[in-house]
């Protein structure tokens, strides 16, 4: 099951390290990981999902998260009410023919064209991960050269 984990934490170097450090000791592998500055400049957000099927470990990750000097809270957004939202920014080949579909696909999933060139498009598309993955399945017919995605940032309703 992935689990997405806010953590608050002060904004010192080598924060982000000890935090990573707690899962990978569990074997559990970050499957995304978001950090910035919030409205504090002295405090940051790290939004952690992780694929946790033992909640027992994970558990025992998250109390030892809340020992650490640096963390101020921990929030496991599993069983709560949150909106998710992810950011990928991708650049797609196109042809004379198959622009009008790739037009289509990007209005309906409301991407926006960041800069077009000749024969590519970079486009930036923020939504739920859900989203983001039928919206790059819908793009299987078309050459995407390079893709960047932020990972998953939540906040809770």
């Amino acid at each position: 099951m992935k689990h997405t984990i806010s953590i608050l934490v002060e904004n010192r170097f080598g924060v982000l390290a000890r935090v990573a450090g707690l899962f990978s000791a569990r074997g559990y592998n970050i499957d995304s990981l978001a950090v910035s500055e919030t409205q504090d400049p002295e405090v940051s957000r790290m939004t952690v999902v992780v694929n946790a099927q033992d909640e027992r470990i994970l558990e025992q990750i998250k109390k030892q998260l809340n020992k650490l000097i640096d963390v101020i809270t921990v929030t496991d957004f599993t069983k709560k009410e949150y909106i998710e939202r992810e950011l990928i920014f991708l650049k797609v080949g196109f042809d004379k023919k198959s622009v009008s579909k790739l037009k289509k696909i990007l209005a309906k999933n409301k991407a926006q064209v960041l800069e077009k060139k000749a024969d590519y498009l970079i486009v930036e598309v923020v939504d739920d991960q859900k989203k983001i993955q039928d919206f790059l399945a819908e793009l299987k017919d078309f050459k995407i050269s390079e893709l960047v995605r932020t990972g998953r940032i939540a906040i809770a309703k």
